[in-house]
């Protein structure tokens, strides 16, 4: 069984995740051939595509959204996501028991929750028309008075196929977005059968080679070691001897191509998608990037390692690109940095009248 190099390893998997060379492909296909994006909150998809894409401009995502090909729910990990039309429908009943599973952390706040009659009785009142989450607690309490308002949201976010309803604002939502049923939103029924051998392959092809670890790290779905056996594909060895499974002629790059500098947003699925994630980030580096509180803060990459982190605002009509590094930096990479940031900072604040990049001290 053929050894792959830690670098090899991590060359292969910015490969797919198209952080070795942006590609000249429309933010539809992107999102699709990323099977999604985490979309923790809305900016940060554009962000992601913007460190991906060649030529990426904010309204490219947008006219997606518009058209439906694309759309935000909640789906890996119990996560908000970001992901073609195509895949949501496909994948959304095999990652079921995923979701139906997350009403376990409700404990004793689900005390007297039914999920099945809430469910139709959510059902029932987003198909009048597009909710928030805190007037659909709201009109289920009305419904079901004995039962926690938040456990009545949860379930309800958990167990019926939603999309979110844009509006048109900038990174296409509102903090308090609405709510509306998938289906009829996308003129389309869900895949009624669960599919996870279509998935394991869908996510090697965006975050191989890896292990069945990796995968239900990912997609929150458990016993993965089963399907990945089921299945053709290719097996190497890493650096410590764990076995990697990958797609047959996925691209495995030499390990000596260069990585450019890459700017990463919050909660990145780069960062979320393996169980070990050494392939990008050191170990000592964890700590300032995973926070107690479950954030992912945005980072940088320098020759395909998580190097520092990044911030950005605006005061008084300048916007500031904050450079905040792990280690040293020499010269070059600093040149590389500034003039890759001074394009993401006039991506973020195109409005400002000046732009800049600093390090902190």
């Amino acid at each position: 069984m053929a050894v792959l190099s830690a670098k090899a390893v991590n060359r292969a998997t910015l490969a797919r995740q198209l952080l070795l060379e942006r590609a000249d492909v429309s933010a539809a296909e992107a999102v699709g051939r990323l099977v999604g994006m985490q979309g923790q909150e809305p900016k940060h998809p554009y962000v992601g595509l913007w460190s991906r894409l060649d030529g990426f401009a904010e309204e490219q995502l947008d006219q997606a959204v518009e058209a439906r090909e694309v759309v935000r729910a909640t789906l890996f990990r119990g996560t908000l996501h970001l992901v073609t039309a195509e895949d949501y429908l496909r994948f959304r009943t095999t990652l079921a028991p995923v979701l139906e599973a997350g009403l376990r952390m409700l404990k004793e706040r689900g005390e007297g929750l039914e999920p099945e009659k809430v469910v139709k009785a959510a059902q029932k009142l987003l198909a009048k028309e597009p909710l928030t989450f805190t007037e659909v607690r709201d009109a289920l309490q009305k419904e079901f008075p004995a039962v926690n308002e938040r456990a009545l949201g949860f379930c309800t976010r958990m167990m019926v196929p939603l999309v979110m309803y844009p509006t048109g604002t900038r990174w296409g939502w509102p903090a308090n977005a609405r709510f509306t049923p998938a289906e009829a939103w996308l003129s389309g029924k869900l895949n009624p059968k669960a599919v996870p051998e279509e998935l394991v392959v869908r996510y090697l092809e965006a975050f191989g080679p890896a292990t069945p670890a990796d995968f239900q790290t990912w997609s929150g779905l458990p016993k993965a070691k089963p399907v990945f056996d089921g299945l053709e594909l290719e097996q190497f060895t890493d650096e410590a001897g764990k076995t990697l499974y990958d797609v047959p002629d996925a691209p495995r790059p030499d390990p000596d191509t260069p990585a450019p500098v890459r700017f990463l947003p919050e909660f990145d699925n780069l960062l979320l998608a393996h169980a070990k994630r050494e392939r990008i980030i050191a170990d000592e580096h964890k700590p300032a990037v995973f926070t107690k509180n479950l954030r992912v803060k945005a980072t940088y990459t320098v020759d395909g390692l998580v190097a520092g982190l990044w911030t950005a605002e605006k005061k008084r009509g300048v916007a500031t690109l904050t450079l905040t590094p792990f280690g040293r930096t020499t010269k070059k990479t600093a040149t590389e940095l500034e003039r890759a940031g001074a394009g993401l900072v006039r991506f973020l604040e195109p409005d400002a009248k000046t732009h800049e990049v600093v390090t902190a001290s």
